[in-house]
């Protein structure tokens, strides 16, 4: 049932792929094209195409991939030393279903002259970030996101959606509905493995223009995996638009008052033999391991922002009211907090039986709820480095469990109430904030770097360029447009593209 063609093709799953697989599946399917997909420092997939000559040119280009100008990928390389390799992983094999000629796409890894992996690529310190997470924990980091984005298109007028009411709208008052269905068909043939899709909360019009807020959210996956899937699927939403005469917009913010996009995360921990490790033995509430990663990402949370919330828009996301988070806090089912705990499958109630009679269903508990079980967190948004994000993520989690008081730490961050009423007002200025623009994340990344750099995860130099690139951005400029709607809209237009 895999929608991926080349997964149902060879019957065998993508992290088993072999060389011999790849050019069968070429061989026997007629593919003329392969094409390599790699993200650079902009958060972007680039591309390079190749036509296959005959077999040993193919046999090349699988093993020894092919040399790309690294100085014009990313800022930290230098124009005199600037030559990578680019080498393909197999296992993210894909037929692309937006090219007339039959083309295999790949996403790509890159290495240095010396033929080792560059260590600041970002794919690369994700890579590093799980495999010390394991070394350290024993455990296994899995994650997915919750990808937000606007369609815009002309107004054509009838059936207007309600303002700021769109979630889970049915058509014809949500104007995009098949378009998502469409994208979350493409996204699943790249490999993508999607839960759900939906229309969001977001919905207005703007000079003649109908904005509308749609969500596709991921199962967990490991972490590196969700990564791709994130990359392939923002991908494939702008393609199809292309294609259809829309925009889209990952943008955090489009205007005042109106909802914003976010990338939530949700997160689990898991053992090497499958099975899940968010849940103490009672099943009903937390494990110990599980606080830990809340009370590391707790403590790292500012710092967190200078991968997840990258340019002015993200703070214009960032205030009270939203949905979106302001202060660092977590707790149970709380839509106020940072880091969320959603609900779990836990009541061990037949909910299937209940709903269609015990016959029908009979359903017995078993590990499979304890494994839905996440925590997610809120802040981050569609300016994010992907990759980047999960890597200091997956380093937060790892520093809770090195935190020798990280159960009180938990304990001290929990909230169970809105902590935006009114009347929690006390308990709200008790907790610390969120940085306010770029240049205060930068500082915050600053003064962690040391934990992020551990154990050779992120490089200096990466850590240095992502502080460099959050301090460029003109940010008296940005506090003035939290009052100033006209403002805003031309610095997200500046932004709209992330």
């Amino acid at each position: 049932m895999n929608k991926n063609d080349v997964v149902s093709f060879l019957k065998k799953a993508p992290a088993d792929f072999t060389m011999a697989d790849i050019i069968r599946y070429i061989s026997e399917t007629g593919i003329e094209m392969i094409n390599f997909m790699y993200p650079a420092a902009d958060g972007r997939l680039k591309t390079l195409n190749f036509i296959i000559n005959d077999l040993a040119y193919l046999e090349t280009i699988l093993t020894k991939g092919e040399r790309v100008d690294g100085s014009s990928l990313f800022p930290f390389i230098s124009a005199g030393s600037s030559d990578l390799y680019v080498i393909p992983r197999f296992r993210t094999a894909f037929r692309d279903p937006f090219a007339e000629i039959p083309t295999l796409t790949m996403l790509c890894s890159f290495f240095d002259f010396e033929g080792k992996p560059l260590e600041s690529a970002p794919e690369h310190t994700l890579a590093k970030a799980c495999d010390v997470f394991t070394e350290k924990t024993g455990l296994v980091f899995h994650a997915m996101g919750e990808l937000e984005y606007y369609v815009i298109a002309p107004d054509p007028g009838t059936f207007p959606a309600t303002d700021q009411r769109g979630y889970h709208e049915s058509a014809p008052f949500a104007k995009f509905n098949d378009f998502r269905t469409k994208c979350m068909s493409y996204i699943a043939q790249t490999g993508g493995k999607i839960k759900y899709g939906h229309s969001e909360v977001g919905n207005f019009t703007l000079d003649g223009m109908i904005y509308e807020q749609n969500e596709i959210e991921f199962l967990p996956v490991d972490a590196r995996d969700a990564a791709d899937q994130l990359m392939l699927a923002k991908w494939v939403i702008r393609n199809l638009a292309a294609k259809q005469g829309l925009d889209i917009s990952f943008a955090p913010k489009i205007t005042v008052g109106k909802a914003g996009s976010g990338l939530h995360i949700h997160m689990r921990l898991m053992r090497p033999d499958g099975s899940s490790a968010m849940l103490a033995p009672d099943g009903r509430r937390l494990s110990d391991d599980a606080l830990r990663a809340i009370a590391g990402i707790m403590v790292l949370a500012p710092a967190i922002t200078a991968f997840g919330n990258t340019n002015p828009t993200s703070y214009f996301r960032l205030v009270p009211h939203q949905e979106a988070p302001t202060n660092i806090c977590w707790g149970d089912r709380n839509r106020s907090v940072l880091v969320r705990v959603p609900l779990g499958w836990t009541a061990g109630t037949d909910m299937c039986a209940i709903a269609n009679g015990a016959a029908a269903c009979n359903v017995e508990p078993s590990a499979e709820y304890a494994a839905k079980q996440t925590f997610e967190i809120r802040s981050a948004d569609g300016t994010a480095d992907i990759y980047q994000l999960l890597a200091g993520l997956a380093v937060a989690v790892r520093h809770g469990f090195e935190m020798p008081d990280a159960l009180e730490t938990a304990a001290r961050y929990y909230v169970d109430v809105d902590i935006h009423r009114p009347e929690n007002a006390a308990r709200l200025a008790a907790l610390p904030s969120l940085p306010v623009n770029c240049l205060a994340s930068a500082e915050c990344l600053k003064e962690a770097a040391p934990i992020f750099e551990e154990y050779g995860v992120f490089s200096a130099a990466m850590l240095k360029g992502i502080e460099e690139r959050l301090r460029h951005h003109d940010h008296e400029r940005a506090a003035k447009a939290l009052g100033d709607p006209e403002l805003m809209l031309a610095i997200v237009k500046e932004h709209f593209h992330c």
